[in-house]
């Protein structure tokens, strides 16, 4: 959440930065709410000092016998305390409307950050690895959601049965590949540093507050009867594990990951990817999150995205980095690189990873603070940053296109060949009767 003097003192930067986002920023409407609100705080502060003053007065009056002078003054009191009643729910329905104005205002894009309007301004920063020429092979490359399935590791089929569409099972073999995949991924990034959690798969209102999920993107969740929200990632958890806290700033940064499943209304995605696993309601995900000081956080999402890559290039797994334009970037970001991995069944690249810097945004929201009393008092708001350390799925499915073979199996990526309890080739899994 942006801060409410920082707006008001910048109020044109605000406009302009909302414009590149391309978000709506009504200036006019939160002036006259700011006015309304600091008008109401001096009525306030006016009518408890004039109370003050009277109230101290009283027990003189009636020192020097002005009962009825005094009784005159209590009357005056009350009406004060019925004014303040009026005044105080004035600014409190002011100070309400302001802040869900804020809390449905993005963040400030970095300086850093490219201005664009859309995903096709999106400036690629470098590539790692090179497609694989199926052709030259010898053979068509299969996307994944045949190949999957003719292996029998993915079954769609029995996902809609089980569920609805958009959701897949995964036996055999597939389920094995993302056992590997999550643990593979967690040793990785607990080997850079990073402590591992295991968090909650659903979250209360309150959190998803926190990291912006909520009020702006309610659409996009699972919400459960008694009022809880299945989790759309482990940022959500994991950014607020120290909400309403104070860290200390030697203990600074923090690494956190963890694996949890993930779920997706995917609202307003009809028809976009609805073959295979790239686009689905439920998904395994490791996250990376960290807490950092202002001064680090951007040299710290530097180093969040190379975690990321590591894993790709361990995969061996052709991708190509990109840095989002201010049209592009996320609700809570101030900057933001994806990780795009090459898809043959796309013949392109598609997002396996996003790794943003938040600033302030979301611990103003969650209220995570640090101290560091060498350098200043009281407290200030940490930065938070987050990034995908894979999405599973996606990673899967892009072992399984580009380490197909002729035959039709897939060879195991080495790094995974001791996850996988020493199997090297995925081959065909008898098949399960109708």
């Amino acid at each position: 959440m942006l801060d409410l003097k920082f707006v008001r003192e910048n109020q044109e930067a605000v406009a302009e930065a909302m414009a590149h986002r391309n978000a709506v920023w009504d200036g006019a409407r939160f002036s006259e709410l700011d006015e309304q609100r600091r008008a109401a705080i001096q009525e306030e502060e006016a009518l408890q000092a004039e109370r003050n003053t009277l109230s101290k007065s009283i027990g003189q009056m009636m020192a020097q016998g002005k009962a009825e002078e005094a009784e005159a003054v209590k009357e005056r009191v009350r009406a004060i305390n019925e004014e303040l009643a009026t005044v105080g729910a004035k600014r409190e329905e002011v100070d309400e409307a302001l802040r869900l104005m804020l809390l449905s205002t993005p963040n400030m894009p970095d300086a850093s950050t490219p201005i664009g309007k859309d995903e096709d301004d999106n400036p690629e920063v470098r590539r790692w690895g090179t497609p694989r020429d199926f052709e030259a092979e010898g053979f068509e490359a299969l996307p994944h959601w045949d190949l999957g399935p003719q292996l029998n590791i993915i079954d769609f089929d029995r996902g809609v049965k089980l569920a609805e569409s958009r959701f897949y099972v995964l036996g055999g073999a597939g389920a094995r590949l993302e056992r590997a995949l999550i643990s593979f991924m967690l040793d990785q990034h607990t080997s850079r540093g990073y402590k591992e959690w295991w968090v909650p798969a659903m979250a209360n209102a309150t959190t998803l507050t926190g990291t912006a999920q909520l009020p702006k993107f309610e659409e996009d969740l699972f919400k459960t009867t008694g009022g809880l929200y299945l989790i759309p990632t482990a940022e959500v958890q994991l950014t607020n594990l120290h909400a309403e806290e104070v860290i200390n700033a030697e203990d600074l940064p923090l690494y956190y990951t963890a694996f949890t499943p993930c779920f997706r209304e995917e609202a307003g995605s009809a028809g976009r990817d609805t073959r295979g696993i790239i686009r689905v309601h439920q998904f395994s995900k490791v996250e990376m999150v960290k807490y950092t000081t202002p001064e680090e956080g951007f040299a710290e999402l530097e180093k969040m995205v190379e975690d990321a890559e590591n894993i790709l290039q361990k995969l061996e797994l052709p991708y190509r980095v990109i840095s989002l334009c201010t049209g592009d970037i996320g609700f809570s970001s101030a900057k933001t690189y994806d990780l795009e991995v090459w898809l043959p069944c796309y013949n392109d690249y598609k997002e396996i990873s996003s790794c943003s810097c938040c600033t302030d945004f979301q611990a103003r929201r969650a209220n995570i603070k640090y101290r560091d009393p060498a350098n200043f008092k009281g407290s200030r708001y940490v930065y938070t940053l987050n990034g995908s350390g894979l999405a599973v799925g996606r990673t899967m499915a892009a072992i399984i296109e580009n380490y197909q073979q002729p035959d039709g199996t897939i060879k195991v990526p080495d790094v995974l060949v001791p996850y996988m309890g020493g199997m090297t080739v995925i081959t065909p899994e008898a098949t399960l009767s109708a």
